[in-house]
């Protein structure tokens, strides 16, 4: 699909420094649509001929991580983390791609002149961000991305870019995430004081469900925690990924009034089905950044909302635009108009690609599970 690449001897001596005044002219020359460009199938790359995160399928397709909202079957050919490449095949089967190519950190392939390499973005285990070099122009594409401590992936980490593509799940200011550490305490917290209900946890089978596993323990609990079957598969990837989970028991073939005093954990669409009702007196909670919106909880009928997401809130947002000062800000999926206006009020020039085909967090978990 894309070949990959070294940096030749003089590239390697002398990085980013080599052919500067060359590579200047070039991006006088050019404009950033040039390199990239929103169409209906998704951000679209002219001069390599390729998609990021298409929304269908396409003959050559960059994956930034593995939610059906960005990682879709049936392209040509996809090139991801090898974690990103494995959590594709675990969901869709072996055959989601006629051709695959991955990709280490920082290792970069090249197309047509085009330059592609892939950055932590902190979201789920495999998560990246794209980077896109040519003619001496870099952008990069953010996929979805968290600032904060996550034990199930790698951190995210900036790159200097011409243009920053951001998500904006939780791009208004009243979207501020409190610490980790804290949510999990008041789930500890609830099982002490309520040993006689089982605890239900919904949290979304990629990604969630394993950072909350990986925080409990970290919090100290050592005791078997029940998960759904839906999550069983994946749980052994993060685990083959060298994420240790811990004893882990299914939560199946279970008496009536069962679990009082464990953890259980399942996708959020099993929480409301008739497979809950076997749980003793259950305490339901919900692991999501909408948990802040207390209409979203009530609706869902969640006694325990625990504020964990895996995007970055107002202030990661902000801050991130911030550290990177780029030329431009592109803004798409999420709540633009606010960050919009954060830009326009702080001097950063931005625009909204309102592109479309992504889910809100979570919001995609009761179509995609497979609820028994």
């Amino acid at each position: 699909m894309i070949q990959l690449s070294t940096p030749s001897p003089v590239e390697r001596k002398t990085g980013s420094c080599v052919l500067d005044s060359d590579r200047e002219a070039n991006r006088q020359m050019i404009r950033f649509e040039d390199l990239l460009r929103p169409t209906p199938a998704g951000l679209y790359c002219p001069p390599g001929d390729f998609y990021v995160d298409p929304v269908r399928p396409v003959d050559r397709a960059v994956i930034t991580h593995g939610h059906s909202d960005h990682a879709r079957a049936g392209h040509g050919a996809v090139l991801a983390t090898h974690q990103t490449l494995a959590i594709m095949a675990e969901r869709y089967g072996e055959d989601f791609t006629g051709q695959r190519q991955g990709l280490k950190y920082g290792e970069t392939a090249s197309h047509n002149g085009v330059e592609v390499s892939l950055a932590p973005a902190g979201h789920v285990l495999g998560s990246a961000q794209a980077v896109i070099r040519w003619k001496g122009v870099t952008m990069v594409v953010s996929g979805d991305y968290k600032r904060r401590r996550d034990p199930t992936c790698a951190a995210f980490e900036p790159v200097p870019c011409n243009v920053f593509i951001s998500e904006a799940t939780f791009g208004l200011p009243v979207f501020v995430h409190p610490p980790d550490g804290g949510e999990i305490a008041r789930l500890v917290q609830s099982l002490r004081q309520f040993p006689e209900r089982a605890h239900l946890v919904g949290a979304y089978a990629l990604g969630k469900a394993q950072r909350v596993i990986r925080l409990l323990r970290e919090a100290g609990w050592e005791r078997p925690i029940y998960v759904h079957g839906a999550l069983e598969r994946l749980n052994r990837l993060y685990e083959r990924e060298g994420v240790a989970l811990g004893p882990l028991e299914p939560a199946t073939g279970l008496k009536n009034n069962s679990l009082g005093g464990e953890v259980v954990i399942a996708p959020p669409s099993a929480t409301q089905d008739r497979w809950s009702r076997r749980f003793a007196d259950p305490v339901l909670a919900f692991a999501s950044g909408w948990m802040l919106v207390k209409a979203r909880a009530r609706q869902r009928g969640v006694e325990l909302p625990l504020v964990l997401s895996d995007h970055a809130d107002w202030p990661e947002l902000t801050a991130t635009f911030a550290e990177l000062k780029p030329e431009e800000v592109w803004i798409t999926h999420g709540r633009e108009e606010g960050l919009l206006r954060w830009c326009e009020l702080n001097g950063q020039k931005a625009r909204a690609l309102r592109l479309v085909g992504y889910d809100e967090e979570d919001d995609e978990a009761d179509s995609e599970e497979t609820v028994s």
